[in-house]
């Protein structure tokens, strides 16, 4: 069983370090690209972007991860975040800055598989809820001062330093996995021979569970979606149709990211307690109510408290995806499974903000923000009733009892 110092040191401190730099160009890079003069089409691919790079590297990764080891494909994953994010600095057009977001995107995929791995395998199920809820929980902890800081940054010093910014999170990341990761977790480089068994043990279990993992699947593919969707929905109306600044939008995230962030301890107990359906049922009701209240907000006050809404009801699923993820994968083949895992949630995460920024150059943003809160709801409801619970409780320890003769 992994000691809990070496998942704060080698893999919650540095999720926090990328979550804050991550997090603060949530506020400034949709900003930016408007600035630029980029229509609502072009703004939601940069967006998307390195969405799109992750989700073309996901089942890759989960390859790399066993022929390379996770330290490897840890250290490589966050270098290539912070050294696709320092030219954003520089005056580039919408090619560079999407291939950039690409490029930054593959970095992430890389460790993101190889830390959802590591828990997964180091992790007990009895206690996976509160131990991927918490990693979680720690991203949002970076995540909640990002926006803030960025939009801060941005207002002061222009939009671009917030860019260096990221850059440099990722490099303390990069240095923190390096000094604190055991090296003894590692997954030893595999020889090509057994990748085929592996695959093999993927497919098998797709085949003999596929009513629930495709129930799960499309269930996932409209969470993830509504997730990374309110990441550009309300920076777009808050500047645009409420007139708030960069500031006060980075504020509003920030204030929606600290709810968000609070909610981690109560969702893992849900999870581990109760069945991973009492944490993903209601998060994504309340996340579909919360943006679809988005398009009557007038103020900053109003925009605050439906901020609040939906970082609550994303707080309430704190690392459930990667929970059930971790659930379903088979044992032996972690890394494959949790690499087609994850492309079905990146590909609703690329999904989400091209669906607003479509929606929004053909209709409006109030038609983009009820889109992705019917979404939020069909996305309870599938895991109410088509998906289905993966908690396993402890077998309780019997003593057996002597008696005298």
């Amino acid at each position: 069983m992994q000691r809990n110092n070496d998942l704060w040191l080698g893999v919650y401190l540095p999720t926090m370090l990328l979550a804050l730099g991550q997090g603060a160009l949530l506020a400034t890079l949709p900003l930016y690209a408007s600035e630029l003069g980029f229509g609502y089409t072009m703004i939601s691919v940069i967006s998307a972007a390195a969405g799109i790079g992750t989700l073309v590297t996901d089942v890759p990764a989960g390859m790399a991860i066993h022929r390379l080891g996770m330290r490897r494909c840890m250290y490589f994953g966050t270098a290539l975040v912070a050294f696709s994010t320092f030219p954003l600095a520089l005056d580039l057009g919408a090619g560079a800055i999407v291939a950039l977001r690409i490029s930054a995107g593959v970095g992430t995929a890389l460790w993101g598989l190889s830390r959802h791995t590591y828990i997964a395998t180091a992790v007990p199920i009895a206690s996976r809820g509160q131990a991927i809820s918490t990693f979680g929980g720690v991203n949002r902890i970076g995540i909640f001062g990002g926006p803030a800081l960025g939009g801060l940054i941005g207002t002061i010093w222009g939009m671009q330093a917030s860019f260096i910014l990221t850059g440099v999170m990722a490099l303390l990341a990069l240095i923190t996995v390096v000094i604190a990761l055991p090296k003894t977790s590692d997954t030893a480089p595999q020889p090509r021979g057994e990748s085929r068994e592996r695959w093999q043990l993927v497919r098998h279990t797709i085949k003999s569970n596929a009513g629930d993992l495709t129930a799960a699947g499309v269930a996932q593919l409209f969470a993830q979606m509504i997730r990374q969707g309110r990441q550009l929905l309300i920076p777009l109306i808050g500047a645009n149709l409420v007139g708030l600044s960069a500031a006060q939008v980075g504020l509003v995230m920030t204030i929606s990211s600290v709810v968000d962030m609070s909610m981690f301890i109560p969702a893992g107990y849900l999870m581990d307690r109760f069945g991973r359906k009492f944490a993903t049922v209601p998060c994504f009701a309340i996340m579909g109510i919360g943006l679809a209240m988005l398009p009557f907000a007038t103020s900053f006050a109003t925009m605050t408290a439906i901020g609040v809404v939906i970082g609550l009801g994303n707080g309430l699923g704190s690392g459930s995806m990667m929970t059930l993820g971790a659930d379903l994968a088979p044992e032996g083949a972690t890394g494959e499974f949790l690499g087609i895992w994850r492309l079905i949630g990146d590909v609703g995460m690329v999904m989400g903000p091209l669906l607003v920024g479509v929606i929004a150059a053909n209709l409006d943003l109030t038609m983009s923000a009820i889109v992705l809160g019917c979404a939020g709801l069909i996305s309870s409801l599938m895991f109410l009733f088509l998906v289905k619970e993966t908690r396993i409780t402890p077998e309780p320890v019997v003593v057996a009892k002597t008696t005298g003769d």
